[in-house]
């Protein structure tokens, strides 16, 4: 038996790769009319027998078929019939050990993952499916990020019963609190929140539920399995490989109808287990070692994706575009992108670009990894501090902005500007603009900035300011100026699903595995938090008017002026001027003031509308015209609108107290 450390040493030698790099799309099982065909790529196998099943539990195969070797390490088997429906697995003999393995290239599944299913895809789109295209893509992006069974759990939600969990739910387009026909939920509370995008959490089949168990077991799921099979808790049937495929496009359909688009967190960093179907067909290849033979575990979860190997490489990426294309998916959020290397989010973005057209699918990611990871060499990750040698068009979760509002996510008692600590409001100006131009990280243009407060990992934003703030202060006016700050900076928004209605998970900063009871989205805080909801409300929409800081062209730092910062209140002015059409307000001057007392300004010529403060969002619907000498409330936003076509110009000095 070979160590992994000789595995290793094999699949890095250039005759292995010229000898074994297949370059083919139709690995897996291909189901049509014209007949089924399966293929696996496990170069060093001796022998592989595929066994076909009735079903996708238990039970002996009703035939074991003999594969034949081909070129490039390929095995592969092919029928005249149409065997849309029938389960299978492979037994694969290698260095004198066999072993009973899945399909990893599977597109289809039975209870837990456990075995493959052979499927016609075109049998599982749903009625109107070939009509289905995302709404037109909107001038800015404001993103959403949902846990398909946190959406819908809360019966007060109002969700039918058999749907709540699942992905039916979104097909759900009525919904009102407890049913009650007033205050909207799920679909129709989106829609008249604004979002332009929903970002759903990990809907490819993973391991940390029982498909077969408890309908209230809970997990996020960055736990992959079947990295091309949609998760099957969140189906009405998981026993039944086709119907967990046409609920997620069903779920898909719907919310294109509605008017979003669909982003897919996808986890290519690990798998769930370091036994997984990849390690059973080619042992190692798929995993990055250390010299000394340990594994790499620079996700934190046992193990590291060799993505930067070439048929690694060709899997993921071949995975993405299956998504994009047979799903409709709009966009991606790589996990721990970090771990993954720069040529393969390029190729990716590329490929994307060219099917698709430029920008049409959104990529992104984290810019980080849990730890050191033993990647190949001549390879680089895509960490934040090396995404000068990514587009443009490739974004990044920015922590930088994050942790200047409101404190260190990793540091739970640590606060930010928002909650008090001193020091941040440089870090707070370079936010505005997105940190271009700037050491900090190298950023070409704010199209490759997230900006956000609160993700599904570490504190929601209400429960860090409540941790960080003196006892008795006002949270939801914190979470105002949280929100205001990073709505008014350039690049793309990002928020946690209930952050705007106060979500809390009882100061937990990792509930990946707590109940559904505690990650659920509670839908009565939303009439609850009517007033922070409606701030939420009338931001993004007042966003979506302010073409300043939608720019993502690499010149829009330069529409960022005038910037003054003292101890605890910062300001800018935003040329908010755009080509080709008129816009209501040419200027913006915005105040951030975390202090406790008001900060003064005096404004410069000309006619300003008061378009928000800290307690109204909506001011610019019927706006009121500014003093010339106005303040910024204390812990507040300020945003004013200048409609005169007076000189953009407005020094700094203009301010009281500078």
């Amino acid at each position: 038996m070979k160590t992994a450390q000789q595995w290793k040493a094999c699949y890095l030698e250039p005759a292995f790769q010229a000898q074994y790099t297949y370059q083919g799309k139709d690995l897996g099982a291909a189901c049509s009319g014209k007949g089924t065909s399966f293929l696996l790529w496990s170069p060093f196998a001796d022998k592989i027998t595929l066994n076909l099943y009735r079903d996708g539990g238990e039970g002996e195969p009703f035939l074991q078929q003999p594969m034949d070797r081909e070129e490039k390490g390929v095995w592969a088997f092919r029928t005249e019939k149409n065997l849309h429906g029938i389960y299978y697995d492979y037994e694969i003999r290698i260095d004198g050990e066999t072993k009973r393995t899945a399909d990893p290239y599977a597109k289809a599944c039975g209870i837990n993952g456990r075995r493959s299913m052979a499927v016609d895809l075109s049998l599982t789109n749903p009625i109107g499916w070939e009509e289905d295209h995302a709404p037109e893509q909107p001038a800015e992006r404001i993103i959403y990020e949902v846990h398909v069974k946190e959406f819908s759990w809360d019966p007060a939600g109002g969700f039918p019963s058999e749907y709540r969990g699942k992905y039916k739910a979104f097909l759900c387009e009525d919904t009102t609190l407890n049913a009650e026909g007033k205050h909207p939920t799920g679909i129709p509370y989106l829609k008249e929140l604004g979002v332009t995008h929903i970002q759903l959490m990990p809907v490819f089949d993973y391991g940390s539920v029982d498909e077969a168990g408890d309908p209230a077991d809970f997990n996020w799921g960055y736990d992959p399995v079947n990295y091309n099979v949609p998760e099957g808790s969140y189906a009405t049937d998981a026993a039944r490989g086709e119907v967990r495929i046409r609920e997620m496009k069903e779920m898909i359909q719907s919310l294109h109808k509605n008017g979003f688009r669909v982003i897919m967190d996808v986890v290519y960093n690990h798998t769930y287990s370091l036994d997984s179907w990849l390690q059973r067909t080619v042992p190692w290849y798929y995993y990055r070692l250390h010299e000394d033979g340990s594994v790499s575990n620079g996700s934190a979860c046992g193990n590291d994706i060799a993505s930067e190997r070439p048929m690694c490489a060709s899997y993921l990426f071949n995975s993405v575009l299956y998504w994009a294309e047979e799903y409709h998916i709009d966009g991606f959020r790589f996990d721990l992108m970090g771990l993954l290397d720069t040529d393969l989010m390029n190729r990716i973005r590329t490929a994307l670009d060219l099917r698709f057209g430029r920008g049409e699918k959104l990529v992104y990611g984290e810019p980080w990894a849990a730890g050191k990871t033993a990647m190949d060499p001549g390879f680089t990750q895509a960490l934040k501090v090396n995404f000068g040698k990514l587009p443009p068009d490739i974004g990044m979760f920015c922590d930088n902005t994050r942790d200047a509002i409101k404190g260190a996510a990793l540091k739970p008692e640590e606060p930010g500007f928002i909650n008090g600590r001193p020091g941040l409001e440089e870090e707070i100006l370079d936010s505005v603009s997105a940190w271009c131009g700037g050491k900090a990280i190298p950023v070409k243009a704010p199209s490759q900035i997230l900006n956000y407060v609160s993700a599904h990992d570490n504190q929601t934003l209400y429960d860090k300011l409540a941790s960080t703030l003196e006892k008795g202060a006002d949270i939801r006016k914190a979470c105002r100026l949280a929100a205001g700050i990073y709505m008014t900076c350039q690049g793309s928004l990002f928020f946690l699903s209930g952050e705007e209605f106060a979500r809390t998970k009882n100061g937990l900063d990792n509930t990946y595995d707590a109940p559904v009871s505690l990650n659920r989205l509670d839908w009565t805080k939303s009439l609850q938090e009517r007033g922070l909801v409606e701030y939420y409300k009338g931001l993004i929409a007042l966003r979506k008017q302010l073409p300043g800081l939608c720019d993502k062209s690499p010149n829009a730092v330069q529409r960022i002026f005038g910037r003054w910062n003292k101890p605890g209140a910062v300001g800018f002015f935003v040329d908010n001027r755009a080509e080709g059409r008129s816009c209501r307000w040419e200027t913006l001057c915005i105040v951030y003031n975390s202090k406790s007392t008001p900060e003064r300004l005096t404004l410069p010529r000309g006619t300003w509308e008061l378009l928000a403060d800290g307690e109204s969002s909506f001011l610019w619907k019927s706006p009121v015209r500014a003093d010339a000498n106005i303040a910024a409330a204390p812990g507040s936003i300020l945003i004013l609108g200048k409609t005169a076509a007076d000189e953009k110009n407005c020094p700094a000095d203009l301010f009281s107290g500078r």
